[in-house]
């Protein structure tokens, strides 16, 4: 199978914090699977990619889902002109042809969907393809990764023990303000300055974090507003479109929000 349309072409722009870049580059030549833990719109899927380009392997992401199925994520049997015909799924793509597997917010999934990795993270690395009659062992450049939120955890949405202590972990935070607002600054075309305000305006709803908000916003959503901005619209109402509105429903947080980033703007 051909996968090429999985290849990243282009350098996805990364600015690393830390010696994350080393970590998975030694966890990848020992094919360990990896954990990416972080708050929402930090960088996880844009590490990955990077990750990917840098180590010129194939990348197949999957969004994981409360509908998410085993059969999803392995493959399943489709009815076609000439009978019935199975088609891999994307986990057993990456498995069977070597490329890097990204199951995205896998904490969505539900935990007897999840078991079906369990055979890829310990030393057997094999997929058995129950319904296929199939044991798929891993090619030699396959690696798992799976991003993980803790501000998720709920006894309803956690993952398993027997799941978390597989991976190798890579913890994830918002960068500090001076290399957050680079980021800023270059993902969204804007100046330093309004970076440093967009910064500033993130720091205020990230201390409101627990008092009212599940989390303040992310490096993702200042990139929002700074690109609203430079499309014209006034910085308040980029604000307010693209942090205060998403970020919740309550009217009395929205107010004290709203209060809090107007301290902020010049």
């Amino acid at each position: 199978m051909n996968l090429d349309a999985y290849k990243i072409l282009a350098e996805p722009f990364y600015q690393p914090v830390g010696d994350e870049i080393a970590v998975f580059e030694a966890a990848f030549a020992e094919r360990l699977p990896v954990m990416l833990k972080g708050p929402t719109g930090c960088g996880k899927t844009r590490f990955i990619e990077h990750m990917a380009w840098r180590l010129k392997k194939p990348l197949v992401t999957v969004a994981a889902h409360e509908d998410m199925t085993a059969s999803d994520l392995a493959g399943r049997y489709l009815l076609e002109p000439d009978g019935t015909v199975w088609h891999d799924g994307p986990l057993t793509i990456a498995v069977r042809h070597g490329a890097i597997c990204y199951l995205d917010e896998i904490v969505e999934a539900r935990q007897d969907t999840t078991v079906v990795i369990h055979p890829l993270t310990d030393t057997r690395r094999i997929l058995p393809l129950e319904k296929h009659n199939e044991i798929v062992p891993a090619h030699a450049d396959f690696q798992l990764t799976i991003s993980y939120n803790p501000g998720y955890q709920s006894a309803v949405k956690d993952l398993k023990e027997s799941t978390k202590q597989r991976f190798l972990a890579i913890d994830f935070g918002y960068p500090p303000p001076a290399v957050e607002a680079a980021i800023v600054a270059r993902e969204a075309g804007t100046d330093v300055d309004l970076a440093g305000t967009l910064v500033a305006i993130a720091e205020r709803s990230r201390n409101l974090q627990g008092h009212g908000l599940d989390e303040g916003a992310s490096t993702r959503m200042l990139i929002h507003a700074g690109r609203l901005v430079r499309a014209g619209l006034p910085l308040e109402a980029a604000v307010r479109s693209s942090i205060v509105l998403p970020i919740t429903d309550n009217h009395d947080i929205r107010e004290a929000l709203s209060a809090a980033i107007e301290a902020c703007i010049p």
